[in-house]
C-alpha cells in the first residue's frame, strides 16, 4: 500500500469520526422551548426562574426562554401566534378564549389555590356581597375580569349600573383608582396589588377584604397552557414532560427557599421596577397558593372554576377537551 493511499485512509477515518462526533453533539444539543407569561416578571413566577437559574431546565436537556408579560400583551396571541410554547394564564380566560376558537389545553396547574381578591374601603360601608349594589368595582380586563363577572353573575346582580347592580369599571393595573376614590372597591392579588394599599399608608382596619376562596368561588389561576397541535407531536409531548417536570422542582425549592428565590427573580428583572422587600413578600404568599400542587390539575376545581365561569355568562357550555392529565402523568412518574 503506498503511503499516499494511508494518509487518504486516514483522512477519511479522521474526517468519518469528526462527522460521529459531530452528530453525537447535534443528538444532544438542548431542545428550545419558550414560555410566555401573564405578567411582567416577578415572584408570582417564581418557580420558572428558579428551575431556569438552578439548571433544572439544562437538566433536562431544555434552553428555555421565558418572556415576560405585560397590560398589552395577551399570553393566548403569543401562544396561537408561534411566538411561544407554553403560556400561563387563569383558566376562565383560557376557556373564554378555547369557546372562541383558540385551540389550548391545560397541561399542568401549579397553582392549587387562588389569590384573587376584592378589596374595598372600609368608609363606603361595604360588610358583604349583598352591600355590593350601587357601587362601583373596579377590576383589570385582558381576561382578568372573567372571575367578578362570573361572581356577580352568580349573585344575580347587572353589571351596567342599573338598578340594584353594579358598575363595573375597567381599570388599569395598579390600585390608583381605589385610593383616589374613583371606585369602591378594586380587584387586588394577595400576594401583590394588597399590598400596594398598605404601602400606600392604609391599614387592614381600614379595608373590607373579600377574597374569592372563601366565598367559594375560587378559580384556577396562574395553569400552563399548549396548543392542541403541540399535543398530537410525540416529540413535542417530550419537551413538554420534561418542561413541566423542571418547572415543579423550581417551584418545590421556591416554596422552600421563598427568599433565595424572591432574589433570583431580582435578578431577572431587567427593568429594575421590583424591590427587594416586595418580592420577597410576594414570593412568601405565593408560596401559600402552590403549596400542595405537584402540578396536576385537579378535576373538581376544574368543574367548579367552569361551572362559575358558565353561570357568569362567559361561555355558553361546559368545556370538553381543555385540559389533560397527560402531561403530568408522565412528568411525576
Amino acid at each position: 500500500m503506498t503511503h499516499r493511499n494511508i494518509m487518504g485512509r486516514a483522512r477519511t477515518a479522521l474526517a468519518a469520526s469528526a462527522a460521529l462526533a459531530l452528530g453525537a453533539g447535534a443528538a444532544q444539543a438542548a431542545d428550545d422551548l419558550t414560555l410566555q407569561l401573564k405578567w411582567v416578571t416577578q415572584a408570582q413566577f417564581g418557580g420558572y426562574y428558579v428551575a431556569l437559574d438552578k439548571g433544572f431546565y439544562e437538566e433536562e436537556d431544555l434552553n428555555v426562554t421565558i418572556k415576560p408579560g405585560g397590560p398589552d400583551i395577551a399570553p393566548v396571541q403569543v401562544l396561537l401566534g408561534g411566538g411561544a410554547d407554553v403560556m400561563v394564564d387563569w383558566l376562565p380566560s383560557a376557556l373564554a378564549a378555547r369557546e372562541k376558537g383558540a385551540p389550548i389545553v391545560n397541561i399542568a396547574q401549579p397553582f392549587a389555590k387562588s389569590g384573587l381578591m376584592l378589596t374595598c374601603l372600609k368608609e363606603h360601608g361595604i360588610t358583604s356581597p349583598a352591600d355590593f349594589p350601587g357601587h362601583t368595582l373596579g377590576t383589570w380586563f385582558f381576561g382578568n375580569e372573567i372571575p367578578l363577572f362570573s361572581w356577580m353573575g352568580k349573585l344575580g346582580y347587572a353589571t351596567d349600573g342599573s338598578e340594584g347592580g353594579v358598575t363595573i369599571q375597567k381599570i388599569n393595573f395598579n390600585v390608583d383608582p381605589l385610593l383616589q376614590k374613583q371606585v369602591e372597591c378594586a380587584t387586588t392579588m394577595t400576594y401583590n396589588e394588597y399590598w400596594q394599599v398598605i404601602d400606600a399608608g392604609l391599614t387592614p382596619d381600614d379595608l373590607v377584604v373579600f377574597k374569592y376562596e372563601d366565598e367559594g368561588i375560587s378559580t384556577l389561576e396562574d395553569g400552563l397552557y399548549t396548543t392542541e397541535e403541540k399535543l398530537a407531536d410525540p416529540a413535542e409531548v417530550d419537551k413538554l414532560v420534561r418542561f413541566v417536570r423542571a418547572s415543579m422542582k423550581g417551584w418545590k425549592y421556591a416554596e422552600e427557599n421563598p427568599d433565595e428565590a424572591a432574589e433570583i427573580v431580582l435578578e431577572n428583572d431587567s427593568t429594575g421596577a421590583q424591590t427587594e422587600e416586595h418580592q420577597k413578600r410576594m414570593m412568601g404568599e405565593i408560596a401559600k397558593l402552590t403549596m400542595g400542587s405537584d402540578g396536576k390539575l385537579d378535576e373538581a376545581a376544574f368543574e367548579r372554576s367552569a361551572e362559575i365561569t358558565l353561570e357568569g355568562g362567559m361561555i355558553t357550555a361546559m368545556p370538553d377537551g381543555a385540559f389533560t392529565h397527560d402531561i403530568t402523568d408522565k412528568a411525576l412518574n
